[in-house]
């Protein structure tokens, strides 16, 4: 590693400005920065907050969400094979390696496919504009994929990248500039582009399209939706959570889109996160009240079986649990006072749920209500300050 540091240094002259290979600056800067630290590095000013760099962040960021990748992996697997087969009786725990491999074999096209992509427009973006590429997403190009169902088709994943990166963040200047969550932004065009490909009971398990007929790979939401029309899938709720359990739902041996099901993968994640500093507890732990807050309302409201699911079933089955610890944490688009953080967190659940169940034509509601909250957080923070300094200065004044 010293050989290539020093040889990197070596040949740093040619791609400074006057070099030979000026053009290539960029790209010589982004496999600088990517394989050591920055020689460049912020000394003086009031924005220091500790010797973290943005690559170390995300890298930070990548590690948590190993753990919702690898069981993704393996819960796509088993999916798979119950969709194969056309019954949903295929023990969890049996043919473990068989599972993963298949798994495997539909999970990393479409983290390839995400990568590729997306490096691909950041690095003609970066091109156009003389900087080196951003490490936004290193984070980005993993989330995307484990937000989409096992069965979405390659080339959307690809269209849904390229939307996701050119007119969620580089329209607004790159890395730290956008207003939005970018892997939401290409969750959230695939779902009202091609709804058909996003949602209902043909694509949550690979391989699906070509189970036996009859056979549906129907989610906990979906299910759960179907409370609020004339047809449910179950007599009652108790059939529902015979058929899923807490224990299961908790630890995502339910079928949903690639990372989202186990809240348990997702609270290692989050344990990750909040120990390095990386993640903030406010916003997760909010973001879970407002959840259960709203989860409790309903259940005083009642009148369906929906309505008076347990309030912290909510926090198991969809994506509740993935959207609070690494979506709504995200540092550029979520609240930054200390105070707004709980406000944008809190409100954050209760909107998830609040559609989720409210909404027929939303089954899951966390994307949106992240999204919303992504584009009110400037003014949770306004009110905030705004607030902070009324009280100071009303203290001001009787000093």
């Amino acid at each position: 590693m010293k050989f290539l540091e020093k040889y990197l240094h070596k040949m740093e002259p040619n791609f400074v400005k006057g070099g030979k290979w000026e053009k290539w600056n960029p790209l010589f800067e982004t496999m600088a920065t990517f394989a050591f630290t920055p020689k460049l590095v912020t000394e003086k000013g009031s924005h220091i907050r500790d010797g973290v760099d943005l690559k170390r962040t995300m890298i930070t960021v990548v590690f948590a969400l190993i753990p919702c990748l690898i069981f993704g992996i393996y819960n796509t697997g088993h999916w798979g094979m119950v969709a194969e087969a056309g019954s949903r009786d295929l023990p969890y725990w049996a043919d473990m390696g068989t599972k993963f491999g298949i798994g495997l074999a539909a999970v990393l096209p479409i983290v390839v496919v995400s990568y590729a992509v997306g490096l691909g427009v950041e690095f003609l973006f970066g091109m156009l504009r003389g900087h080196s590429l951003h490490e936004g997403f290193l984070v980005s190009g993993m989330l995307i994929p484990l937000t989409m169902p096992a069965d979405v088709p390659l080339w959307m994943v690809a269209v849904a990248t390229v939307f996701a990166v050119v007119i969620g963040k580089e329209i607004f200047g790159g890395t730290g500039m956008n207003i939005v969550n970018v892997a939401l932004t290409a969750r959230a065009f695939l779902f009202f582009a091609y709804p058909t490909s996003m949602s209902g009971d043909k694509v949550w398990m690979a391989g699906t399209e070509a189970s036996v007929d009859g056979f549906t790979g129907s989610t906990a939401l979906g299910d759960l939706a179907s409370f609020m029309s004339d047809k449910p899938v179950f007599e009652n709720l108790q059939t529902f959570t015979n058929n899923y359990s807490l224990s299961d739902s908790f630890f995502g041996m339910i079928p949903g889109s690639i990372g989202e099901t186990s809240t348990f993968a997702c609270l290692i994640g989050a344990v990750i996160l909040v120990a390095t500093g990386v993640g903030s507890l406010r916003i997760i732990a909010s973001f879970f009240a407002g959840g259960l807050l709203m989860g409790g309302i309903l259940n005083l409201v009642g009148g369906n079986e929906y309505l008076d699911l347990p309030a912290y079933y909510h926090l198991v089955i969809g994506g509740f649990a993935f959207g609070a610890v690494f979506m709504a944490t995200d540092p550029v688009t979520a609240a930054q006072t200390s105070m707004g953080k709980l406000w944008y967190g809190l409100f954050g659940g209760i909107v998830a749920i609040l559609i989720r169940v409210l909404n027929p034509a939303f089954p899951e509601g966390v994307m949106l209500a992240i999204l919303f909250m992504n584009v009110m957080a400037p003014i949770i923070d306004h009110y905030v300050v705004q607030g902070n300094i009324k009280r100071r200065l009303k203290r001001l004044k009787t000093a």
